[in-house]
């Protein structure tokens, strides 16, 4: 049975694919450059990896799938999608899938003015969206945000009038910045699985923040949703997972975000019956037709303290390995 290498487990995206597959059949290896990343300290072969920034950060991967006979790259980090989706075809070569998306797929989520530009091309609605240097004064309620590279929410304000709009201009990036239209309405966060060119599930997750992050979790049927996501996700072609955020105003949704990528919230719908890691994994590894039982339910989040030995840190900074006791998050 090959193993399964998540990258970037110190982060929520990379914990979240830990807790959906620690209960599957695969062999779970977690990677982090941080030898203080929690999920380094939650599997049972832990490695010390590099920065995507870094030239020697595929031949590090490859290192890393060679001595564990990894057939799999989860990729938990935002920074690593393009080093990932450039290098799929070495990485295939060498007998390991990426679960990452195509170059131009990856561009076109990171980019929100790119990615406002495919959903209104395909006849979606979204929400207003301009680069700050297009507007001239305060268009009525609208959240700032990074154009390229955000995530949890860091550097996004939500501008509710005039003079907040003026000073949270001063406190972002005007080369990096757009202002998009502010909906009011309920907030989902929703997951999708596609491979070998077709969608093969969708699960809709009504849900409130704090911090960025998602903190309660409504599991709900909603047939309009969920046609709506399929469609965007048939239309954009990403591989594997794919998560796309929206608002519901009026009944309609309308679209400001999508993720090529597993999300934070993957380890929550995988209780609610939809495991995007284990499906992925089972039609790839083991050529298994990728089955979901959606349940409604809540999920609420809550932190979990996880102790480790101060020896395992100090072994995993000076050797770059742990075999560790396996402690689920």
């Amino acid at each position: 049975m090959k193993s399964i290498l998540i990258t970037g487990v110190g982060g929520g995206v990379g914990q979240s694919v830990l807790k959906a597959l620690k209960d599957g059949p695969y062999g779970i290896v977690g990677i982090d450059a941080e030898p203080l990343a929690a999920g380094l300290h939650a599997v049972p072969k832990a490695y010390t990896g590099l920065y995507a920034s870094d030239p020697r950060y595929i031949d590090r991967l490859l290192e890393v799938c060679r001595l564990e006979q990894c057939g799999l790259i989860f990729p938990g980090h935002d920074a690593e999608l393009m080093p990932l989706s450039e290098q799929a075809a070495r990485l295939r070569e060498a007998g390991v899938v990426a679960v990452v998306s195509s170059p131009e797929v990856v561009r076109t989520c990171d980019d929100k003015i790119a990615t406002n530009t495919f959903l209104k091309a395909n006849g979606f609605s979204v929400p207003r969206t301009w680069q700050l240097s297009e507007v001239a004064s305060f268009p009525g309620p609208v959240v700032l945000k990074p154009q390229r590279g955000g995530a949890r929410s860091r550097g996004t304000y939500m501008a509710s009038t005039a003079r907040e709009f003026d000073i949270y201009c001063q406190l972002i990036d005007p080369a990096n910045c757009v202002v998009q239209e502010y909906i009011e309405g309920d907030e989902y966060t929703c997951g999708s699985v596609t491979l070998d060119g077709r969608c093969t599930g969708v699960i809709v997750m009504r849900r409130t923040l704090r911090d960025g992050d998602t903190h309660k979790a409504f599991v709900e049927r909603e047939p309009r949703i969920e046609a709506t996501v399929h469609a965007i996700v048939t239309r954009l072609q990403p591989f594997g997972a794919c998560n796309v955020q929206l608002r519901v105003r009026n009944g309609e949704p309308y679209v400001f975000e999508i993720n090529s990528r597993c999300s934070g919230t993957t380890g929550a719908r995988a209780l609610a019956g939809f495991n995007e890691p284990l499906m992925i994994a089972g039609r790839l590894l083991d050529g298994l037709p990728p089955v979901h039982t959606i349940r409604e339910m809540t999920v609420l989040r809550h932190w979990k303290e996880l102790a480790v030995e101060n020896f395992r840190i100090l072994e995993l900074r000076e050797k770059g390995h742990q075999t560790g006791d396996g402690s689920s998050l």
